[in-house]
């Protein structure tokens, strides 16, 4: 077994999943002004330290993806974020793309970028204690789109990224995400996703990623948030779980789902929803944000008074997802 292949195996295994606490500083800043927080540099680490101190976290969750702010941060008590996840057993992850920006050409979508340096800037996060990264790419549906340029675009960064991350010691979380934003149905949903997976996984296999060393992290199948017909948990785990049968290798160790914006609740019900289906060649498991962490949010609105009550909500989010699996 390869050392990218057991971290993995790691990330995915044991009924655990990973944590996205990388927000960018803006979004990050916007999050805690919605919530009655000054959005400072030390609010943003003291919400990150409630996050990462909450007890018990790695029964639950395997891995924490990080900002590069928070990356080079310290704890209160002068561990840096990486190195107090390695003593309580989670592995510590950077997110290494940019953002998404307009693509030349389309406006109305957008193009992934921070291939720039990348290769640096990866061997200096394995030498502060990373062992894997994401980059998020994403893909939007509406009248025309996604055109062949934005999904050829996305997924050939995705594909040169992860091959720079093996290169240097990372295991990649491939992230493709199809939008929930428009009105569009399931059964579109499930048609982009599926072209969208097939193209990523031509991409991969000419940059030469080794499939046994990424984590995939993909939308779920779900109807666009303003579709007059939503379907049934039934339907989306279904119809999931038919998409990636058809694009998916069974070498990729595991898929951990982005919850793309639905409530943390629903989220938890699609995951357990595929659990029960046919036996699958990966693990299925969730790499979820605000379904994870935005109770805790909530509940701590910058009091430390309402500290362990936050915690407590990130905790039984954390343990419901587990469950689930």
């Amino acid at each position: 077994m390869s050392a990218l292949n057991k971290i993995a195996r790691t990330m995915v295994s044991g009924r655990r999943g990973i944590l996205a606490a990388d927000e960018s500083i803006g979004t990050m800043s916007s999050r805690l002004e919605k919530v009655g927080v000054e959005p400072t540099e030390e609010n943003r680490r003291v919400y990150r330290e409630l996050i990462v101190t909450t007890p018990q976290l790695s029964e639950s969750i395997s891995g924490v993806i990080l900002a590069d702010e928070t990356f080079r941060q310290k704890l209160s008590d002068g561990r840096t974020f990486p190195r107090f996840l390695d003593d309580i057993g989670v592995l510590a992850g950077i997110k290494v793309d940019t953002g998404a920006k307009p693509l030349a050409g389309a406006p109305d979508e957008k193009i992934t970028e921070g291939l720039d340096g990348l290769r640096e800037r990866v061997a200096e996060y394995v030498r502060l204690g990373g062992t894997f990264a994401k980059w998020r790419a994403v893909i939007t549906i509406g009248d025309g789109m996604p055109s062949d340029r934005a999904v050829r675009a996305n997924v050939h960064a995705l594909a040169r990224y992860a091959g720079l991350c093996q290169e240097g010691g990372l295991v990649p979380i491939v992230e493709p995400e199809v939008l929930m934003d428009g009105d569009h149905s399931l059964a579109k949903c499930r048609q982009v996703t599926t072209a969208v997976l097939e193209v990523l996984f031509e991409e991969l296999d000419l940059m030469q990623v080794q499939l046994d060393g990424i984590v995939l992290k993909p939308n779920m199948v779900v109807a666009g948030t303003g579709s007059p017909e939503q379907p049934s948990v039934a339907d989306v785990a279904k119809a999931t779980v038919e998409t990636l049968r058809e694009t998916v290798p069974a070498s990729v160790p595991g898929i951990a789902f982005l919850s793309g914006g639905q409530s943390p609740e629903l989220a938890t019900k699609h995951l357990g929803a595929m659990q029960g289906l046919d036996p699958l060649p990966w693990e299925l498991t969730y790499s979820f944000g605000r379904a994870l962490v935005g109770p805790a949010l909530e509940t701590w609105r910058g009091d430390n008074d309402n500290w362990a009550a936050a915690q407590k909500a990130l905790s039984e989010r954390a343990v419901a997802n587990a469950a689930a699996r």
